[in-house]
């Protein structure tokens, strides 16, 4: 059985809020029970600090960040989240094809600013194949806290890696890119102007 207890309390900068929030700091310790009634702690307590208002639980260390170094590691978190998910609807057909790593190599340098090398690109799809992991799903769990800019830059990333080869997109990856519009929140306008405006970042 896990024990949870507070054992401070205060105000802080919440990520994911974007605002300053009251926080707990939490203590979570495992206990050997004897008739479900917990007798003996095993192993360490896990601190962690958990958001009165979002109930968004993060390290410790957030009470040492300020507002504008989070929003600094944010923006980096982002541009890693945007690449693997357009990395996930390269690999939504199956094998990657060399359009689409020619693609995630020009989008990551001039859409991100994050250039990647292909062995690092490498790993991110041997990552995602090992753990099977689809981009409904990725996508779900981290986008909730991108701004609407973020959003759109990131959709338009998914769009130029699935279009990179010659050849059509399949019904899979329609539907997939259509999910990415409702997922993200897009109206059918905001989706076609983004999707419109991926023409400046193509591939020469």
């Amino acid at each position: 059985m896990n024990l949870t207890r507070t054992r401070q309390t205060g105000d802080f900068y919440c990520p994911t809020c974007g605002v300053t929030q009251s926080y707990r700091l939490r203590a979570r310790r495992p206990f050997l029970t004897l008739y479900f009634i917990p007798t003996v702690p095993i192993g360490q307590a896990e601190l962690f600090v958990h958001c009165d208002h979002c109930k968004s639980n993060w390290d410790p260390g957030v009470l040492n960040m300020d507002q504008v170094t989070h929003q600094r590691v944010q923006a980096e978190q982002y541009k890693d989240e945007a690449i693997r998910s357009a990395v996930l609807i390269a690999l939504q057909d199956g094998d990657i094809t060399e359009p689409q790593v020619q693609a995630l190599l020009h989008l990551a340098d001039m859409m991100f600013d994050r250039p990647i090398e292909r062995e690092e690109l490498g790993r991110l799809c041997s990552i995602a194949r090992q753990a099977g992991i689809r981009p409904h799903n990725y996508v779900l769990t981290i986008s909730k806290r991108w701004t609407m800019t973020q959003r759109l830059l990131a959709l338009q990333a998914m769009f130029l890696v699935a279009t990179a080869s010659e050849e059509d997109l399949s019904d899979e990856m329609v539907k997939t890119l259509i999910s990415m519009r409702d997922l993200l929140q897009l109206t059918e306008n905001e989706f076609q102007i983004a999707i419109e405006d991926t023409l400046q970042y193509r591939v020469a």
